[in-house]
């Protein structure tokens, strides 16, 4: 067996603190030096390992404690070696996840640390304070005995003599000050939605990834945070095969559907099977090859009009429906129903394999893990099936009249509405799977 590079968690208190930043930043950084970072990132995010792998030329794969096995979160970071390096960016603040735990913890970066032995980088936003974000630094270090903070990196420092004072409360406590960052914005990448916008949908991509990095490269010590890295718990892998949905999966893949977990994809080739990719927004079909169609997550609500005039994607998909299955996910759940409302109002026509219509002229969000017993078949999964997910969406439902896919709960075990739908072979569920539940 063959030792992995040894990793850090790049942390912080609370979300907005600068943790994307910093991980782009790094791993460009590194890059530049000719160095090979392994990117991952911490919960149920489709979108910062997109930029991971734009910053680094590396896949970047979710971690979680709270929807994965710890075997596939073991087998995700052994089957990616090649690195010098491996850095997980954290998601919310360090140690927030959900009250009750899940496949075997909280869903909090936390516990990511704490599994791999990989001391955490706490990105402070030094706003408005100065020594009392050594009192924060502090803190963290005792939370939990079983999480080293390896040291610290103050965010929107005002001035020299504001990061003179912090530094002499870093140095009170005891606290190693791995970088401080001056106030900026050049580098900040645009939000949509809680900040999901998609890495292809970023034209300034390229240079803020570059900005990034020499930021990053100016105001942090590389040597010294590489240097402060953890050794790996885990030897090299082969990567962990998935139960695949088919042996040939048509994947919708375009802007409005790209929200498909990397680990997913990786674990279903893993297990033998081939992903066909298609375009919807293209008005391509199902490739006819295919033995399923999976139709991921994304922003169908945008592209309302584009998936309404494309009649071969509907008249293919309908054709496919007959013979084989076809399953989608949130927007692909949306794409498959009879109508879409977008957010001027206007109703666009969906695929129509089942009844539903939903609606973002008034939003709300829907957030939150998910546990699923599957009440009837979905492609790769029989009925009685438990699944791990996750759900996030802003639309409405204004008619769901097909059968109940599943019975669903959040991760304090209260029911969800948004049980999914099924209709001959046609299944929806509005949340994301993860993992198969034990």
């Amino acid at each position: 067996m063959t030792a992995l590079p040894p990793g850090l968690v790049i942390g912080a208190p609370a979300s907005g603190s600068g943790k994307t930043t910093v991980m782009l930043g790094l791993l460009a950084a590194y890059r530049d030096l000719g160095l090979t970072v392994q990117p991952f990132k911490n919960g149920p995010d489709y979108i910062d390992p997109a930029f991971h792998r734009a910053a680094s030329g590396r896949p970047s794969f979710n971690l979680e404690s709270w929807a994965m096995p710890a075997a596939g979160v073991e087998g995700l970071i052994g089957s990616a070696p090649g690195a010098d390096l491996i850095l997980v960016e954290g998601s919310m603040g360090l140690f927030d996840g959900v009250a009750k735990p899940g496949a075997w913890g909280t869903g909090a970066s936390s516990d990511i640390a704490a599994m791999t032995g990989w001391p955490v980088v706490l990105v402070l936003d030094v706003s408005g304070q100065a020594q009392t974000a050594a009192a924060i630094a502090k803190g963290f270090a005792l939370m939990r005995k079983d999480v080293a903070i390896a040291g610290v990196i103050l965010n929107r420092v005002a001035s020299p003599r504001h990061e003179a004072l912090i530094r002499a409360g870093m140095d009170e406590v005891g606290m190693r000050v791995l970088g401080a960052l001056p106030r900026q914005s050049a580098v900040e990448v645009p939000e949509r939605h809680l900040g999901l916008v998609q890495a292809e949908e970023t034209p300034e991509l390229d240079r803020i990834i570059a900005d990034a990095g020499r930021f990053i490269a100016a105001h942090v010590d590389l040597q010294a945070l590489r240097e402060a890295a953890g050794p790996t718990r885990f030897a090299t892998s082969d990567p962990q095969p998935i139960r695949p949905p088919g042996q040939r999966i048509a994947l919708a893949r375009d802007a409005a559907f790209s929200f498909v977990y990397p680990h997913l994809l990786q674990g279903w080739r893993a297990a033998g099977a081939e992903v066909l990719p298609f375009s919807p927004l293209a008005d391509e079909p199902p490739p006819e090859a295919a033995d399923c169609c999976w139709l991921p997550g994304g922003y169908p609500e945008l592209h309302g009009g584009r998936l309404a005039a494309a009649e071969r994607f509907r008249q293919g998909l309908t054709l496919f429906s007959e013979t084989r299955p076809v399953h989608g996910e949130c927007g692909g759940y949306m794409a498959m129903g009879e109508a879409l409302v977008d957010a001027q109002g206007t109703r666009h026509r969906m695929a129509g394999l089942l009844g539903l219509v939903t609606s973002f002229e008034k939003r709300r969000m829907h957030l939150g893990y998910r546990l699923a017993t599957l009440i009837g078949a979905i492609p790769g999964q029989d009925a009685g099936a438990r699944l791990r997910g996750h759900e996030f969406h802003y639309s409405t439902i204004l008619a769901q009249p097909d059968r109940a896919l599943a019975q669903v709960v959040d991760a304090t075990g209260a029911g969800v509405p948004e049980t999914g739908s099924r209709r001959g072979r046609a299944t929806g569920t509005f949340f994301h799977l993860i993992a198969e539940a034990a």
